[in-house]
């Protein structure tokens, strides 16, 4: 490829291959810019004959971005920060916070924790909305697929800013009408095992339990700490649950002190270029002192 002239690099250039490098398909990225894959593929190859280079690899999976692309992207999200910040302010008098917000947790952080800071927050923000994803797997702040994220580790990436909102201290737990009453039951070998041992193999509770217990095999294995209280509510078994999710229930009965070495950390976490967005500030900054872990 030679480009013939200088390129006037557009606005709408950069939107297409940051939507490209974040979905890594042509249909994806025009779903994500409003437009059908072949006008993906027309401003693709119009940008590259102007560059006179690729931009992108092809291969069987998808578009891969080159190190031109990478550069690109990261002019793109500056630009997209700026428009969103530019959108916010113009659509609110100086008072009002408005906008969408998306938050990336757990099923368990958001049922317990972040659910109700978010009910408290509705008073004093009204304009906002909320787009809450759940999962295992942290959706992508420097893609802005998400705003905030409420994760569990002990190493957050280096990349994001946050606070460390504590530890999130974990017990065995059975059901209060269950058929197991005692902890020498456990260890007896009697009472049946629920965990997510496949959803999460690394997961304190789960390296806990084979260190502690190493011949117990989960009788119930699911994708969820959540799922988890509920089926050993049911009495289906015991179960490792932290303390903020179980000890607000009257199903549940704690069989164990806090297991210290099953613990983990609870971050608030977001984007550099986030942070300074009035929706996103207004959000982080309520979590951050509402938040809390007995």
């Amino acid at each position: 490829m030679h480009a013939q002239m200088q390129y006037n690099l557009s606005a709408a250039d950069l939107q297409t291959v940051l939507a490209l490098a974040r979905a890594g398909t042509l249909a994806d990225a025009g779903e994500r810019l409003g437009v059908d894959s072949s006008t993906v593929f027309r401003t693709l190859q119009r940008l590259e004959r102007g560059l006179g280079q690729r931009v992108f690899e092809r291969t069987r999976s998808g578009y891969l971005p080159s190190e031109l692309a990478q550069t690109l992207v990261e002019h793109a999200e500056q630009m997209e920060a700026s428009i969103e910040a530019a959108r916010t302010a113009a659509q609110q008098r100086p008072e009002q916070v408005s906008g969408r917000v998306r938050i990336t947790t757990t099923d368990t952080v958001l049922h317990g924790l972040v659910a109700p800071a978010l009910k408290a927050l509705k008073t004093a923000h009204p304009r906002l909305d909320y787009e809450l994803q759940t999962g295992n797997e942290l959706a992508s702040l420097t893609r802005r697929d998400a705003d905030i994220a409420v994760r569990a580790t002990k190493r957050p990436p280096q990349h994001l800013v946050g606070k460390r909102i504590g530890p999130i201290r974990v017990a065995l737990y059975t059901a209060k009408r269950g058929g197991i009453k005692r902890l020498a039951d456990v260890e007896a070998g009697h009472a049946a095992w629920i965990a997510p041992d496949e959803a999460l193999p690394d997961h304190p509770s789960v390296v806990w339990r084979k260190r502690h217990y190493p011949k117990a095999v989960p009788a119930y294995r699911v994708n969820s700490i959540l799922t988890v209280a509920e089926l050993v509510a049911l009495g289906l078994g015991v179960g490792i649950l932290p303390l903020f999710l179980a000890e607000t229930r009257t199903d549940l009965v704690r069989l164990t002190e806090p297991l210290d070495d099953a613990q983990t950390e609870l971050w608030l976490l977001t984007h550099p270029e986030s942070r300074h967005l009035r929706r996103v500030a207004a959000v982080y900054g309520h979590l951050a002192a509402s938040l809390a872990l007995d």
